[in-house]
């Protein structure tokens, strides 16, 4: 099968397109034809070994954690899926690839696009799971840094919805479009706490950090000096500041919940991640170098 491998840590110049042997579902195991394939920086800060100690590599390596495709084939004892079955959600082996055994999956709404479907399971996952060890109650206010991007975006959306005050950190460029969300913009960059102050007199109750770049010491000051309800997803030096980094740990059944609630959301026109690239399985690696130049207001999605 066609697939995009590395076999040492770099740039994306270290990604191979190729062909790899097609993987077989174990007992218990399902297959996957891939249609789309989520892209997430994620992907290359594995590239660049840069999260080891979070998500250890095995090489050669596959990238791409999130998918959307059509069941393939069934391992011994899988029952509550049929062949033909359109899913998303997780892969075990790798997502740029022809072929994936899922990991965690649920079924795709007819509703809901492959590409649409692709962009919901890690954004999602990440951004419940932040707001839920936040804590992040109704009529409070949380500070969002890198507001505009795909998990970003999934989290103003999910706070508003809670009832919470979103103060989102992102450049002008994405401000009318943050606001269009439900969020209060600020500008990131020098005099960042002065604008978060302006912006929210009542003070700042919760902080996640969806961008890094140096966010957490302001982050700490506008919290009153504690690092106290403060979760960064970007920041590997978090444990400096004393700051948690989260990095996944959700049960399957409750990620497999959050994933067919999201997409209940997407298709009720109540949550959506804009997809605003997409690309050939060829040029995954022109997808990784975009997504880590920043700047991406959405998802970027392979179609294989």
């Amino acid at each position: 099968m066609r697939a995009i491998t590395y076999n040492t840590f770099g740039g994306a110049e270290v990604l191979t397109y190729g062909h790899i042997g097609k993987p077989e579902p174990a007992p218990g195991e399902v297959r996957v034809k891939v249609v789309t394939v989520g892209v997430n920086p994620l992907d290359y800060k594995r590239r660049y070994g840069w999260v080891e100690q979070y998500y250890p590599t095995t090489f050669p390596a596959v990238p791409g954690l999130e998918f959307a495709g059509v069941v393939d084939a069934l391992g011994d004892g899988v029952r509550d899926l049929a062949v033909g079955d359109e899913v998303f959600g997780w892969t075990s082996t790798g997502a740029y690839a022809e072929y994936a055994i899922a990991g965690d999956i649920v079924r795709k709404p007819a509703e809901l696009s492959f590409a649409a479907a692709a962009a919901l399971p890690v954004a999602g996952e990440t951004a419940q799971r932040v707001l839920d060890a936040l804590g992040l109650k109704d009529g409070e206010t949380l500070l969002l840094h890198g507001a505009a991007g795909a998990v970003g975006q999934m989290a103003v959306q999910l706070a508003v919805a809670l009832g919470a005050t979103v103060i989102g950190t992102a450049s002008p460029a994405n401000h009318a479009f943050l606001r269009a969300l439900g969020a209060v913009p600020v500008a990131y960059g020098d005099g960042l706490a002065d604008r978060v102050r302006a912006a929210a007199p009542q003070g700042i109750d919760a902080v996640f950090d969806a961008a890094g770049h140096d966010a957490l010491p302001a982050s700490i000051a506008l919290r009153g000096g504690t690092a106290d309800r403060i979760v960064t997803i970007a920041d590997t030096n978090a444990a400096e500041h004393g700051v948690p980094f989260s990095a996944g740990g959700t049960p399957p059944e409750t990620a497999r919940a959050w994933l067919a609630a999201h997409a209940r959301l997407a298709v009720e026109g109540r949550l959506t991640v804009p997809v605003v690239g997409t690309f050939p399985l060829a040029d995954a690696a022109r997808a990784q170098e975009l997504s880590e130049a920043g700047h991406v207001r959405g998802k970027l999605v392979i179609e294989i």
